[in-house]
């Protein structure tokens, strides 16, 4: 009799379970297996729990039309009835998962299938992903700083960040696109401050990026280029011994020759730096300095390309407490006087100065993904988002 009894309360407690399933399989569209297979690379970095709520958050931020919140791509996933809707929005602030494994295996997708040969270029650029809300594993925390030029807002938004950019050309088409691969929280430092936390500089930041992407990368020739925000001595120092550097130089940058040889009798420690070169703003105006034209393609947005007038050399970049290091610089100036006088400068000396600005342009796709991806992708409308400051 109590085995009777028992075997009754096993079946239904599978014909309950069975049930649940079938509910459970009802409630919402089901992912299409295109979907899927698209995102199998990714399956590793999730359990499988996590998972599936993962593909039912991508397949809902594809279709959503407005904001891309949790709730909006339930609704449009047809699970705005679901009873545990608490559990897709923990997945972005409890679900155990590495933001950074899932930026490892991007970077080893977008080089493999668009980069499979040649220079990595990859771009290093601060943005503001403005929104508000408690802290979370996943990188949400509070931090407020000035807007820059690249945001949409001038005033003062949370969230400071720090993103690299590969810039893969598509084969054939002679397009370039900036493709994110990897973003860095950079906390204000009066948002580190109130949580009792040491501020990290933003150039720290870019340092500790662009040596993990060098790491992702073994044995491929990696060029990060930056904006001025990123021209600092010690960051191009510290990553030159893995990857070369491009950025703006001040015209008035310290620039000195390369040291003259030792002799027999020289005593003492042997000299870092030569005679120093004279500064890059008056060779604007000396009549003996030798001007070469070049014709830069989709040149901010010059489709047809941009003629610009170009000077350079090689010195040695100095500042106190640095190790000297050797760069090619270079002068360019706008024949058609619309754009003001602006200096480069390449770690890689190996490298043209047709071949450092071409370089350097890509990242003006920077500024066009950003606009895009806020325009067609909803970036910046999560669940933290609010129209007032609390």
């Amino acid at each position: 009799m109590a085995t009777a009894q028992a075997l009754q309360r096993a079946s239904v407690r599978i014909f309950k379970h069975g049930m649940l399933d079938q509910n459970k399989a009802v409630i919402g569209d089901p992912v299409p297996q295109i979907l899927r297979q698209w995102l199998q690379a990714w399956r590793p970095c999730f359990t499988a729990s996590s998972w599936e709520h993962v593909l039912v958050l991508v397949m809902g931020g594809l279709l959503a039309t407005g904001k891309r919140t949790v709730t909006s791509c339930l609704r449009v996933t047809g699970r705005a009835d679901d009873a545990n809707f608490a559990t897709y929005h923990q997945i972005l602030n409890r679900a155990r998962w590495s933001s950074r494994a899932v930026a490892r295996r991007l970077l080893g997708i977008v080089v493999e299938r668009l980069v499979p040969d040649g220079p990595v270029a990859i771009g290093m650029d601060d943005t503001i992903e403005r929104r508000w809300g408690v802290g979370s594993p996943h990188g949400v925390y509070t931090a407020t700083r000035p807007a820059p030029v690249t945001a949409i807002s001038s005033k003062p938004a949370d969230c400071a960040g720090s993103a690299s950019w590969c810039s893969p050309r598509r084969h054939g088409l002679g397009l370039i696109k900036a493709l994110p691969v990897l973003t860095l929280l950079a906390p204000s430092e009066r948002s580190n401050r109130q949580r009792g936390c040491r501020h990290k500089l933003l150039t720290d930041w870019a340092r500790q990026g662009a040596l993990q992407l060098s790491r992702w990368l073994p044995g491929r020739r990696i060029i990060f280029i930056g904006d001025s925000s990123f021209a600092v001595h010690e960051l191009a120092h510290a990553i030159v011994r893995w990857a070369a550097r491009i950025s703006r130089l001040r015209l008035d940058a310290n620039l000195f020759a390369q040291p003259a040889g030792r002799t027999a009798r020289a005593m003492g420690r042997p000299a870092q730096k030569g005679r120093a070169l004279p500064k890059l703003k008056p060779l604007l105006a000396n009549p003996a300095t030798r001007w070469t034209s070049i014709l830069v393609s989709a040149c901010y947005g010059h489709v047809s390309g941009k003629a610009l007038e170009t000077t350079s050399d090689i010195a040695s970049w100095y500042r106190p407490d640095t190790p000297v290091l050797p760069v090619r610089w270079v002068l360019v100036r706008d024949p058609d006087g619309k754009r003001g006088p602006q200096a480069f400068f390449s770690t890689d000396i190996t490298l043209g100065p047709a071949d450092i600005i071409a370089l350097y342009v890509r990242r003006w796709q920077i500024e066009v993904t950003f606009t895009e991806t806020r325009a067609h992708l909803g970036v910046e409308t999560q669940r933290q988002w609010t129209d007032e400051m609390p």
